[in-house]
């Protein structure tokens, strides 16, 4: 692709005649080659067409380039990891609502090696953009726990109103708090996690979101009143909202496709989930898929998405290239699977059973369960930790 922005070589003219048709051309343009008064053109130019350079949205300012336009997870392929989490421990960290703990797995033995204790239920442990923190979010404790996942200590809680989850712009600028009871988007620094800017919301809930290829905007999901939010990244400010076109709906994960064309958004009262142009945000379309749908993980491979059914103890598997539902898997004597996350080789998927007091490892090609294990109680947005990626979005792992 060309360089727009290098300055063309331009050659002097030979002197003489070329010199002289040159000026009577310039002198025929200055007073207008249809013969007419004034200097307007006989013919109205043809409007520039835009370089295929122009075409390409340069994407919000700050943001990490993709590596695969075509696949927003290209960075997220099998052990790839960044050289900041490469000599992290592989570890499962379950934050448990009931019992104010976060219960730590170790994914090779299907043990708890430790159990954290931390602030009044905690609802999800998240990565911070730069990988290097695991942010604890005590919801009604109004705090975080900072956990140093190189070693699994915790760290200093900081006070932070009403966290019920955590996102980070993709330029790393911000944290967004999905303030739900308080129902506000509360913007702020993603180190020291001062306010920066409080964005209020008329929708009840705010809970899970995604960001758009570009990260100039993200889509988020408002539990309590069943309507999705669509939010300005750079000028923090809401510039989309609708209501889901099913009686009581109650949204919560949020995920794109890897071609970032398509959004899912699951919902545990609709059975199933929404399939939405994010761009034009206009009314989704319904997938059932099982009863209680709630949380969404993409494949190592980027080709399939896993949908935990939590009211069902199952998990639907789609397609991303044809956008339908290709399997299920249901787990041995029922459970609860809720949100989760995909190992760093992609061989196992990794849920919570939030009303069995368990954890759920499954072979993320088969299905097979290859392991229930006991944690606390109301376990819920667990952390499979390190994952491959550059830097992360927020929730249980979103890496780009």
């Amino acid at each position: 692709m060309a360089d727009r922005n290098r300055t063309p070589v331009r050659r002097s003219p030979r002197p003489g005649r070329r010199t002289a048709l040159l000026a009577l051309a310039c002198a025929l343009v200055a007073a207008g080659c249809s013969g007419g008064s004034g200097t307007k053109p006989a013919h109205s130019p043809r409007p520039a067409q835009p370089s295929a350079a122009k075409a390409v949205d340069p994407g919000l300012p700050g943001m990490p380039p993709l590596v695969d336009k075509s696949d927003l997870y290209a960075a997220d392929r099998p052990n790839r990891l960044a050289p900041q989490v490469r000599d992290f421990p592989s570890r499962v960290y379950v934050p448990n609502t009931g019992s104010d703990s976060v219960s730590v797995i170790d994914p090779k033995t299907y043990k708890v090696i430790e159990t954290i204790p931390v602030g009044v239920q905690p609802q999800h442990v998240v990565p911070s953009w730069d990988m290097k923190t695991l942010w604890v979010n005590n919801n009604r404790g109004h705090d975080l726990t900072p956990i140093d996942p190189a070693t699994g200590k915790a760290g200093k809680p900081v006070k932070v109103h009403d966290p019920y989850n955590l996102y980070f712009t993709p330029d790393g600028k911000y944290a967004v708090v999905m303030a739900s009871m308080d129902r506000q988007l509360v913007f702020r620094d993603p180190h020291t996690m001062e306010v920066r800017k409080t964005v209020p919301v008329s929708c009840a809930g705010v809970n899970h979101a995604d960001f758009s290829p570009d990260g100039r905007y993200f889509i988020v999901s408002c539990e309590f009143s069943g309507e999705l939010l669509k939010v300005d990244t750079a000028k923090m400010k809401v510039i989309g909202q609708e209501k889901l076109p099913f009686e009581g709906a109650m949204p919560q994960d949020v995920k794109i496709s890897p071609d970032g064309r398509t959004w899912y958004v699951a919902d545990m009262m609709a059975d199933g989930v929404w399939v939405l142009d994010g761009d034009r945000f206009t009314k989704p379309r319904l997938l059932p898929t099982g009863k209680g749908t709630h949380g969404l993980y993409v494949s190592r491979d980027s080709k399939k998405m896993y949908i935990s059914n939590r009211g069902e103890g199952s998990i639907s598997l789609l397609d991303f290239a044809t956008g339908e539902l290709v399997d299920k898997w249901h787990i041995p004597g029922g459970g609860s699977p809720d949100m989760g996350g995909v190992s760093a080789d992609g061989k196992v998927l990794w849920l919570s059973g939030r009303y069995n007091s368990e954890v759920y490892a499954l072979d993320a090609r088969t299905g097979k369960t290859l392991a229930k294990i006991p944690v606390g109680q109301g376990p819920h947005g667990l952390a499979v930790y390190p994952q491959p990626g550059r830097y992360s979005l927020g929730h249980t792992g979103i890496f780009r």
